[in-house]
């Protein structure tokens, strides 16, 4: 508890010598904390900069260690953007009462009812399926059917996952939780605990390398993983990503469990008006269509196109529930995750 508190302090401190130096008075700028770690979000930072002459100042750490960052700064916090990578932890930004609402036309036009909060505390930006990615060597494409299907006897030592602490797949079970309730999540958790080929870990990366390893079968990842796998530099990156195939799950039933990268305007925001532009921006169909270019990620914006890889895996028939239910059950997934023992 300690390391974290000291952790986040030294966070905050970092991001207030940056945010203070080089800034004269007439500058403007949009001060963003942010759990994104990718080189598409700098260059949409840059062009929103050379648009509207508003600098992006940033700082990157997990969105847990943010959320803390927030609650230790209180009203002194110079940040105006909260981004994560999870409903959830937008979700718990906003009932720890760190974000405001936002009434814009521009954002409401842009980005669909079932991708944002209802009273406008945050946005979703973009969408990610969790999807299965099987071995083209080992698997019929007709074996596969749903999450719950992987609990099946066939599949014994043959799927792989990343841990529990995963935010990812807390969110899956979040959404399982939705579906089935508590007890039938608790059972999906410990059937496909004990069909695992290994103990859980590693990212999503590395569970499509197991794959191409022959280390198991089919594993539970993010759609843009593989877009990014495949167009790597790194060799051993993209012969990895050509081994296995990906497949949407539950397309008879529910769909497919998706969840989003999003952002809020933070409850303190020293520079407002200009969180709201850049989240405008960000939400426009230029800035969709880069990220869906660039990251693999699918857009929120309607008026967006795929990339040429979306495009040809299709479309697919995603799971509606709406995302903040993916916060409201995050504390249930991960007691059912410790109590059958999925570390």
């Amino acid at each position: 508890m300690f390391k974290n508190i000291l952790k986040s302090a030294l966070l905050a401190i970092t991001g207030l010598i940056l945010f203070s130096c080089g800034s004269g008075e007439k500058e403007e700028v949009v001060n963003v904390y942010t759990h994104r770690h990718y080189e598409a979000d700098q260059k949409l930072f840059d062009m929103f900069t050379e648009a509207t002459g508003i600098k992006v100042n940033v700082v990157s750490a997990s969105a847990d260690e943010l959320i803390q960052k927030l609650e230790l700064e209180g009203a002194n916090s110079p940040a105006d953007v909260l981004i994560t990578v999870d409903a959830g932890r937008l979700y718990r930004a906003e009932t720890k009462g760190l974000l405001q609402s936002i009434n814009s036309e521009t954002l409401n036009n842009n980005i669909p009812s079932k991708f944002r909060n209802p009273e406008g505390y945050w946005f979703g930006l973009t969408y990610r399926a969790r999807i299965l990615a099987y071995s083209t060597e080992r698997v019929n494409p007709e074996e596969l059917n749903s999450y719950e299907s992987l609990t099946e006897p066939q599949w014994k030592g043959r799927v792989l996952t990343r841990s529990s602490e995963n935010i990812y797949n807390q969110s899956l079970l979040a959404s399982i939780i939705a579906h089935h309730g508590k007890e039938g999540a608790e059972t999906w958790a410990a059937g496909l605990l004990s069909n695992m080929a290994r103990e859980p870990k590693g990212s999503d990366r590395d569970q499509v390398k197991a794959v191409a390893a022959g280390e198991g079968d089919v594993a539970i990842v993010n759609t843009y993983y593989i877009g990014i796998m495949l167009n790597d530099a790194n060799e051993e990156e993209r012969k990895a990503a050509e081994k296995i195939a990906i497949f949407f799950p539950n397309q008879e039933d529910r769909g497919t469990h998706i969840n989003i990268s999003g952002a809020g305007v933070t409850k303190y925001a020293p520079n407002k008006d200009n969180a709201v532009k850049l989240l405008e921006f960000l939400s426009s169909a230029q800035a969709q269509e880069f990220l869906a270019n660039i990251n693999f990620e699918y857009p929120v914006n309607p008026n967006a196109e795929f990339s040429d890889l979306l495009k040809k895996w299709g479309n697919f028939k995603a799971d509606d529930i709406h995302l903040s239910v993916l916060g409201e059950n995050n504390s249930d997934a991960v007691v059912i995750f410790d109590k059958v023992g999925w570390k």
